[in-house]
């Protein structure tokens, strides 16, 4: 029994989504290999390499498949698939691209954003935005899984000395083209592995008043991310949504601010480490969930606790 990780990277670096994969397939055998498809991506094959647990290291170095599509992902891994039982991605953006493809092409059933790992065919994972948990058996030969990063423990992505196949695939033939890719440059760290997130919702009543908590992020080097109240309002754009339908994050620190704490959204949060929730509504449901609540305007609280962060950091200095 031999489990598959798919790699999440940008041809330059491994994300860290990866390693809490591997940790999810370790938990369910020891015989983990590692895929990394992609163009000129030698410096990320170097890196997993070395990531404890992993025993091969499989890469397509291909300019066809440079920007890892998923009509060129699933094609690579139905036909990868019959030498392994499991094959695991990132419940990421990335991993729910290709996946369920995959799975449709080869008649199974995928199971997805699994939390926890019972036995080889049987997992955890939450349905209706968390409010449950439903335990699943599977039974087909072949087991598609996306893992919530969140879950499991990232691996050490050193001490590792893992064997390097490189192997072809002709995917010229998939009329399938990559165009263009607009990404949303930023400074700030990326939502997704931020050790602090500072989240804001409807409650910031406009796209400007979001300055009051890009001065906070600054200064705290903190992700900046939204309640999908805010996205729809057209406050912030859908890459910073936390939630069901946006990211899930479980920084360290996450400070919802203004968020009334819609189940969607806890969804995507609850699993932080610290939870501050400002918001002046003493019944919002976000207090049910947070670690520290205040009841306060946001509009008095926030430049107050930017005065703060300024006083400390003199002091710091």
């Amino acid at each position: 029994m031999s489990v598959l990780v798919i790699a999440e990277h940008n041809n330059k670096s491994l994300k860290s989504s990866t390693l809490n994969t591997v940790r999810a397939a370790l938990e369910i055998d020891t015989e983990v290999h590692i895929l990394v498809c992609g163009f000129n991506n030698d410096e990320v094959v170097k890196q997993t390499s070395v990531i404890e647990g992993i025993i091969k290291v499989i890469q397509i170095n291909d300019h066809s498949i440079e920007h890892q599509l998923a009509e060129h992902l699933s094609q690579v891994l139905v036909q990868i698939s019959k030498n392994y039982t499991h094959i695991l991605a990132p419940s990421t953006t990335f991993g729910k691209n290709f996946m369920p493809r995959a799975a449709a092409i080869l008649d199974v059933s995928q199971i997805s954003d699994i939390s926890a790992v019972v036995s080889a065919d049987t997992f955890v994972r939450p349905i209706y935005a968390g409010n449950a948990i439903a335990t699943v058996q599977s039974s087909d030969l072949i087991k598609f899984i996306t893992v919530r990063p969140t879950s499991f423990e990232a691996v050490e992505s050193s001490g590792g000395n893992a064997m390097i196949e490189k192997i072809t695939f002709n995917l010229e033939e998939i009329k399938t083209k990559f165009v263009n890719r607009e990404e949303a440059q930023s400074e700030r760290p990326e939502l997704g592995n931020a050790r602090i997130v500072i989240s804001g919702g409807r409650g910031l009543e406009s796209a400007d008043n979001f300055k009051l908590l890009n001065e906070i992020a600054d200064k705290l080097n903190a992700a900046v991310g939204a309640s999908r109240a805010a996205v729809d309002a057209g406050y912030i754009g859908n890459e910073c949504q936390v939630g069901q339908t946006g990211k899930m994050v479980a920084p360290e620190l996450y400070i919802a601010v203004g968020i009334s704490g819609a189940i969607q959204h806890l969804a995507g949060m609850k699993e932080s480490k610290i939870i501050v929730a400002i918001n002046k509504d003493e019944d919002a449901p976000i207090f049910a969930i947070a670690d520290y609540g205040l009841k306060a305007d946001l509009f008095v609280a926030l430049p107050e606790f930017s005065k703060e962060l300024d006083l400390l950091n003199n002091i710091a200095k």
